[in-house]
């Protein structure tokens, strides 16, 4: 049973390394009785102090919790009556990374979660050589009410566009939010559908691609369907619109699974690159005619369906098309219509 609770309410953590043990908030104490005794020790922990287990299991790899004034590293420990268990939890340190006035269009937000409609351009996560104007700098400005991830103040980022991808984009802005949101993307029961335009005018009016995704064995900043160590990746496609005279059709996508790059290399391994995809469809760029300029690939996220990991409500958000592919889609109509 609890006997103190001096610690600060704070974050739970997401899959990163503790890192920094940071400012601590004070400790948490407990004594194992009838209730506790047998179990094991992370899951516990987890329920005397109501934090996630994943966030408990970080506090015992870190070292900060102690059994009899032990310090445990094993979260499988099983416990007895009588057991002390202490442990010194993190306060959220600051970000290193700084808040930017970036605007956001911003689709939904609670004080769990948010999702945004991302432009184009728009890079997700900082990265070396690139540690602002990225939209982890937007969200640290926008949102003031992050309890943190991974005992640090910033939002989690549970998947990713590429810079150049549009469309809806969803993070968490505490751990319970972001472990609740990965689950869904591990079990596949997210709703994502994607549209693009390609430089291909296909014969059938749907397909799948199930070709395993790895690295390139020549180009490493590359991924191919083309490797010996790719993990497995299923893509659907289905027409919308088929250009015969530009060459050029309007896809909807649907990835179900999450690899790098997946939409572009999977539609590029069949003869369908898209449109503006300079890395994965260089080899097709002079067979489609009267094609528009868009200066980056043409694939937008257009719909992201989940359930709310606090909630259970099930939740489903469309984002516009931009500009850029709403004029390339005119002007690829117009064409088609005779003089």
């Amino acid at each position: 049973m609890p006997m103190a609770g001096s610690g600060d309410e704070h974050s739970d953590t997401d899959d990163d390394d503790p890192g920094d043990p940071g400012e601590f908030a004070g400790s948490l104490e407990f004594v194992v009785d009838g209730a506790t005794s047998g179990q094991r020790l992370d899951v516990a922990l987890a329920e005397l102090s109501g934090e996630s287990r994943a966030q408990v299991q970080r506090w015992i790899e870190s070292g900060i919790v102690l059994v009899g004034g032990v310090p445990q590293t094993r979260p499988s420990r099983k416990l007895i009556d009588g057991d002390r268990i202490e442990a010194t939890p993190q306060k959220p340190i600051e970000a290193a990374l700084g808040p930017e006035p970036i605007p956001l269009d911003v689709l939904y937000e609670d004080e769990h979660l948010i999702v945004i409609a991302k432009p184009s351009g728009l890079v997700v996560h900082p990265a070396p050589g690139n540690w602002s104007g990225t939209l982890v700098n937007a969200l640290l400005h926008h949102c003031h009410d992050l309890s943190g991830i991974g005992g640090v103040l910033r939002p989690g980022i549970v998947h990713r566009l590429d810079g150049g991808t549009s469309g809806v984009i969803v993070a968490a802005k505490n751990d319970h939010a972001h472990i609740g949101l990965s689950r869904q993307f591990e079990d596949h029961s997210i709703e994502r559908m994607y549209l693009a335009l390609v430089r291909a005018a296909p014969k059938a009016d749907s397909g799948r691609v199930d070709r395993a995704i790895g690295r390139h064995p020549r180009d490493r900043k590359r991924m191919s369907v083309r490797t010996r160590a790719g993990r497995s990746a299923v893509t659907e496609w289905r027409l919308r619109e088929r250009f015969k005279r530009a060459g050029a059709a309007w896809l909807e996508v649907r990835p179900r699974t999450g690899r790098t790059h997946q939409i572009r290399v999977h539609l590029a391994s069949i003869g369908m690159p898209l449109v503006g995809d300079d890395v994965y469809g260089r080899a097709h760029r002079d067979r489609a005619r009267h094609l528009p300029r868009i200066d980056h690939p043409a694939l937008h996220a257009a719909l992201l369906g989940f359930t709310h990991p606090a909630t259970g409500e099930r939740l489903r958000f469309e984002a516009p098309l931009p500009a850029d592919l709403l004029a390339a889609l005119d002007a690829l109509r117009a064409a088609e219509v005779p003089v």
